[in-house]
Parts: C-alpha cells; sequence; structure tokens
C-alpha cells in the first residue's frame, strides 16, 4: 500500500462540511471531496461532551491531533480511514452542532472570539493519503486504534464484509434516530453507535441457521435487502413482548435468541406469567432475578436458575446444635431420614461437615429461608431428596 503525507488545515476539512445526525449519511468534507463516514466505518461516537470538546480544546491549545489517513478512492474523491471522530468533531462544533466552555460561558463557534476561530481554522492537520487494492485498505482499517477507543469486534466485522448488506443493516440497526431504539433497548444492551444492537440481531439470526456472525455476514455480504435479518429480529422481539408485559431491568441483554428458539412454539398466558413474575420478583429469598424469565419459559422447574437464598452459617450451626443434642438424647441419628431408617446410620452423628441445610417446606412450595424452616440432613439423603 502507499502512502503520501500531506498537510491541511482546518479550513480545507471543514470547507462544505456536511452532517446529517442520521448517522452514515451526509458526511462530506473538503468540498464534497472527502466521505468522512464510508460503509466500513464505525459511527460517530464522539458526542458526549467530553471527547468531542477535547477535540476543539487541543486546537485551542495547539496541541497535535495525531495522524489521519485518508483512503484515495480517485484522483479527487476519499475516505476517511482514520479520524473521522476528530474531523466530525471539528465539523460538528464549527457548524454549531455543540459548544465549549469558554471564559467561564458555555459557548458554540460563532461566539468565541475571532482568534479564537482563526486558531481553530488555520490549526494543520497532518494527514497520510493511502493507495491500495480493498483488502489492504480493510486490513488496514481492521488494526486501527482510534483515538484511545478500539474498534469492537463488530465495527471490524463492518469493516472487513463492508458492502449493501452492512450499509442497510446499519441504516436499520446503527441509527440512533430509529423510533424503535427504546423499545429493543428494554431487552439488549448496548448502544447503536457501537454497532451492540446490529451485533445481537446478527447473533440471533446466524445462530439459527447453525453460523458464526462472520458466516453469516460473509454469505449475505452482497445482499441488497436485509428482509431476513429484520424478520428474524422482530420476531424474537414481539414473542418476548408478548410472553413477557412486565418490561424489568434485568431482562437486557438475556439470551432472547435462544430463549426464542426453545420455548417459541409453546404456549403462554400473559397474564399468568405477569403474576409469576411479579410474584418471583418480590421475593426475598429469590437472588437470581435474572433467572426469573428463563425458569417460567421452561415450566418453573429449573430453581437452580433463581439462586434462591440459601441458609447461612449461623443458621446452619444454630440447628445442627439443637438436632444434634435432641439426637444423642434420644440415642438416634441427628439426620431425621437417618434416624427412621433400618441401616447402621440410624444412629449415626453426623459432623457439620457432612450436613447440608435443607427447607423442610420446599421453597417452590412456599417455604421461606430462615431458621423455623431449615433443617440439618447428611449429604446423602439431602442429595437424594431433591425437591420433594
Amino acid at each position: 500500500m502507499k502512502t503520501t503525507l500531506r498537510t491541511y488545515t482546518v479550513r480545507d476539512i471543514v470547507e462544505g462540511f456536511v452532517y446529517n445526525e442520521l448517522e452514515g449519511k451526509g458526511l462530506f468534507g473538503l468540498s464534497g471531496k472527502l466521505t468522512i463516514q464510508p460503509e466500513y466505518q464505525r459511527n460517530y461516537i464522539y458526542a458526549d461532551g467530553k471527547k468531542d470538546v477535547a477535540v476543539i480544546d487541543s486546537l485551542l491549545k495547539g496541541y497535535p491531533l495525531g495522524l489521519i489517513y485518508f483512503n484515495d478512492v480517485s484522483e479527487d474523491s476519499f475516505e476517511v480511514l482514520d479520524g473521522q471522530q476528530r474531523i466530525t468533531s471539528i465539523g460538528r462544533f464549527t457548524t454549531g452542532k455543540f459548544a465549549i466552555i469558554d471564559n467561564g460561558r458555555e459557548q458554540s463557534f460563532g461566539s468565541i472570539s475571532d482568534d479564537k476561530q482563526d486558531i481553530i481554522m488555520n490549526s494543520e492537520l497532518l494527514v497520510y493519503h493511502c493507495e491500495g487494492e480493498e483488502s489492504e485498505i480493510k486490513e488496514w482499517f481492521k488494526t486501527i486504534n482510534i483515538a484511545g477507543v478500539p474498534i469492537n469486534e463488530q465495527e471490524e466485522n463492518n469493516a472487513v464484509y463492508s458492502g449493501s448488506f452492512v450499509t442497510l443493516a446499519k441504516a436499520e440497526y446503527s441509527n440512533s434516530n430509529n423510533a424503535n431504539i427504546q423499545k429493543w433497548g428494554a431487552y439488549i444492551k448496548g448502544t447503536p453507535q457501537r454497532q451492540e444492537i446490529l451485533e445481537r440481531a446478527l447473533s440471533w439470526v446466524a445462530a439459527s441457521k447453525g453460523q458464526s456472525i462472520v458466516g453469516y455476514m460473509s454469505a449475505h455480504r452482497r445482499d441488497n435487502n436485509i428482509n431476513e435479518l429484520r424478520t428474524y429480529f422482530t420476531s424474537v422481539i414481539d414473542w418476548v413482548s408478548g410472553v413477557f408485559r412486565d418490561v424489568l431491568p434485568e431482562m437486557r441483554g438475556l439470551e432472547w435468541g435462544r430463549l426464542y428458539e426453545e420455548y417459541y412454539k409453546q404456549s403462554y398466558d400473559p397474564n399468568k406469567v405477569s403474576s409469576v413474575v411479579q410474584r418471583l420478583y418480590a421475593d426475598p429469598y429469590v437472588n437470581g432475578k435474572r433467572g426469573i424469565f428463563e425458569f417460567i419459559l421452561g415450566g418453573e422447574k429449573d430453581t437452580k436458575l433463581l439462586e434462591v437464598r440459601i441458609f447461612d452459617t449461623a443458621t446452619k450451626a444454630a440447628v445442627y446444635a439443637k438436632q444434634t443434642d435432641e439426637a444423642k438424647t434420644k440415642g438416634i441419628s441427628n439426620c431425621s431420614y437417618c434416624a427412621i431408617g433400618h441401616d447402621s446410620n440410624k444412629g449415626k452423628i453426623w459432623a457439620l461437615n457432612d450436613m447440608d441445610a435443607d427447607h423442610v417446606a420446599a421453597w417452590s412450595k412456599g417455604g421461606g429461608s430462615d431458621i423455623k424452616n431449615c433443617e440439618m440432613l447428611c449429604k446423602p439423603h439431602n442429595r437424594a431428596k431433591g425437591n420433594k
């Protein structure tokens, strides 16, 4: 890959700057010659009032912003390979999209002094122009860490498998202005800007076909639609919201794609489901709130998902001491199951370490995890007892 170092002023770069708040659309500079966000680029993530402001502060203080890389598409057409976040921040500030604190007051570009405007516009940026095959450009992009914010795996995948499919998928799932973001956010962790919703959508549909994300993206790279991806993702979200009327924080980030595949053919009464969710959510003995939903989908059988609170050490010691004293007085085993048996353990006194605490009345049948509902059983009997 061939590289050539050039120097631009900020004025050069932002000339003709156009920025549409809909990510991925209309980001241009250098009088339209520079595409600031080509399809393989990550979305703009600096709009947090810190990183974007830091870029402007650096210019005002005369600090270098570091090298920027352009991909030369043709003689008069360039793409930002590395530096999109910095260039976009500069362009957004000079076009009044955000303000900085100057002289103790919030100031936009148009309201700061003329000399400070000149400092910004005349700041020099060092830019490497790169020429090479698509594969070389993409490989370089994969290795770049942008201003201390490394690209994540999905951003890398978008670069490697860029094409019509990625462009359409990003427009749907990486657009923070999509009206569905709030609904999706109830079940998915992450932000559209960092490609996390797109990554989840891809993981669900890919897994349903026994594929990895990269396998699916590779197979569909040249597709001119995302119908299959959209349909499957929508099916999962609609199924979850249909079964569970209660929207709770613990639902975010669960493996809804896997749960959909396992349980979507089963029938659920949303009213009954809601009643169970509320009961379990309010139960002080349920530690694993995130497990409630799979527990219900699975027929309320696997209590391990709920991480039901067990008896603490002091309770177990107290119950053990009481049972053992009574057993020695009666000449029987301190395990109630052994005491009614017919083998050599009928009179055995078990050590505390050889016994487990158990609910007299099973938790699943309304028994609590307090001292009144605790009994100590030898480990063999406790493990054989199960949830009877």
